[in-house]
Formats: C-alpha cells, structure tokens, sequence
C-alpha cells in the first residue's frame, strides 16, 4: 500500500483553496502550484515578474525543506505564465535556483491564475 504523507510548512504561503502544499507519495514528494504570496502577508509579492519568481521558488524551497529535501532533489517543474513575453526574467530568476543540472521543465502560458498572480510553479522532487 502507498503511504501518502501531507507536507506543510508555515514557511511557505498559505494553500488558497482546498489542497496540500505538497503530497509526499512513495520516493516522490509532489509540491503543488506555487505562487510568488508572501507568506508572512499572504499576498503576492510587488515587483512584477522576478520577484514573484523569486519568492515562489523560496516557497518552492521552503516546503521541500519541510519534507528533507532540498532544490537539487527536483526532477520535474511546470512554470505558467500569464504573459510568455516576460520568460527572459523568469527564466534569470529559476537559473539562480537550478545553476547545475536542472529539471526537466515545461512552461505554459495561461489566462489567468489564482491570487492574481503572473507566475505559478509546481514541482516532483525524487527522495
């Protein structure tokens, strides 16, 4: 039987929905859809599409720090975007965060995403 473990942190920002920031499950731990919310406000971050990045990877990191793993342990990520002609910055920003050996990763451009951010990120990360 596979144990499926819930993952939560206060150091990352609060779920805004009914769902789990991460999900550890056999030797993966899924993070769900990240956004650039200040956890300590619970809104997303001023200073358009590099601070968000920025602060959903240090969401991203935070929540992988509460199931043991760090950054280098992400084998998968899917970026959305809601504007693709602003992926040159996003793309400086998650560099930073995956200097050596990153990810596999997709990037999407969508519509329109929750808390009305620019930029979302998920991430499977490998035990």
């Amino acid at each position: 039987m596979l144990t499926r473990t819930v993952i939560a942190t206060p150091g990352a920002a609060l779920p805004v929905g009914p769902y789990s920031q991460a999900i550890a499950a056999g030797d993966f731990v899924f993070v769900a859809g990240e956004k650039g919310i200040d956890p300590a406000t619970n809104k997303i971050v001023e200073g358009g599409i590099a601070a968000e990045t920025r602060q959903t990877l240090e969401n991203i990191k935070a929540i992988l720090a509460a199931a043991g793993l760090g950054l280098d342990r992400v084998v998968r990520s899917v970026v959305y975007m809601t504007d693709l002609g602003r992926f040159g910055e996003m793309n400086a920003v998650y560099a930073e965060y995956f200097p050596q050996d990153p990810p596999g990763r997709s990037c999407v451009q969508v519509v329109a995403l929750p808390a009305g951010a620019h930029v979302e990120i998920e991430v499977t990360a490998a035990r």
